[in-house]
């Protein structure tokens, strides 16, 4: 039985990840994991200098998810490379980095000082604010897309995955822009935004008023722009999206995703990716799956 999958020539034992930023570089959850299990530790996003993340409160639970407005706090790219890689090093498991900025340069900045390290691939996060742009993240303009990922590219020495922001109008046209670009995958869908409003103090919960919308509550929407994209792309896709069982893995292959990401999910259960890559494999000895590419695209249309 195989669960091997290639994405942008890179091997994964299996097809599942860990979502950014909810698994920190791994080292939290390695007393609970073995990360050998896993195809891959994809990291909190990575900044070319601290970055101190948002006022608290900053983290709220909503019905079937949970909203939070963390703002990429982060140690900075030189604290990651001297202590992170060498710590992930250490397992047999593919190592992704998630890279934020507020500016394209800053991006590059992180991109640059990456190429010369023992990664396997980048996942740029084009949610972040464009403080040049008055705000609005690099990933809800096709073109601010487009531009971005084509710089990007130009400067990476390992392949890029475009992360996909939700909140746009076509999803399809998002992944477009991001393959004519070059990128060598997409992975979506991130959070979605969200508020909630505490009715006896009738004050926002969060101090900076919305947040991203991630857990349970999101998958039915996660899967449908997962089969949209996986439909307007060649490339491969990268699903996430409220994803708690192997079940629900398996409903993202089966939209077209190649592989998958257990994000919100850890924090409820830090067992989650081992369960979910234990599940999918019991689900291809339960239907006599040979290879996990009958899986991916599979559904019935």
């Amino acid at each position: 039985m195989n669960t091997k999958v290639e994405i942008a020539g890179v091997e994964f034992k299996n097809p599942v990840m860990t979502a950014s930023g909810t698994f920190g570089s791994g080292v939290e959850y390695s007393d609970f994991v073995d990360l050998n299990k896993l195809g891959a530790v994809v990291t909190k996003g990575v900044a070319n200098v601290p970055w101190p993340g948002n006022p608290v409160p900053r983290v709220a639970e909503t019905y079937g998810g949970m909203l939070n407005a963390i703002g990429l706090q982060n140690p900075g790219i030189d604290v990651f490379v001297e202590r992170d890689i060498p710590f992930l090093k250490q397992y047999d498991t593919k190592i992704i980095v998630n890279v934020c900025g507020k500016s394209v340069e800053d991006y590059l900045e992180v991109v640059e000082r990456l190429g010369d390290t023992q990664i396997d691939m980048l996942e740029i996060n084009v949610s972040c604010p464009n403080v040049k742009e008055g705000a609005i993240a690099f990933g809800q303009k096709a073109e601010s897309l487009y531009d971005i990922t084509s710089q990007i590219k130009a400067k990476a020495r390992q392949p890029v995955i475009m992360k996909l922001s939700p909140n746009v109008t076509d999803i399809g046209e998002m992944a477009k822009a991001a393959e004519a670009a070059g990128a060598d995958a997409v992975s979506l869908i991130n959070t979605l935004t969200g508020m909630k409003i505490d009715i006896h103090k009738r004050a926002f919960v969060l101090a900076n008023k919305t947040g991203g919308l991630s857990g349970p509550a999101i998958k039915p929407v996660a899967v449908r722009m997962v089969y949209q994209a996986s439909h307007a792309v060649k490339i491969p896709v990268i699903g996430m999206g409220g994803i708690a069982s192997a079940e629900d893995a398996i409903e993202f292959l089966l939209a077209g995703a190649s592989a998958v990401a257990v994000g919100a999910m850890n924090f409820v259960n830090p067992y989650a990716t081992m369960e979910v890559a234990e599940g999918i494999e019991a689900y291809m000895k339960k239907y006599q799956i040979e290879d996990i590419s009958e899986l991916i695209g599979g559904v019935k249309e």
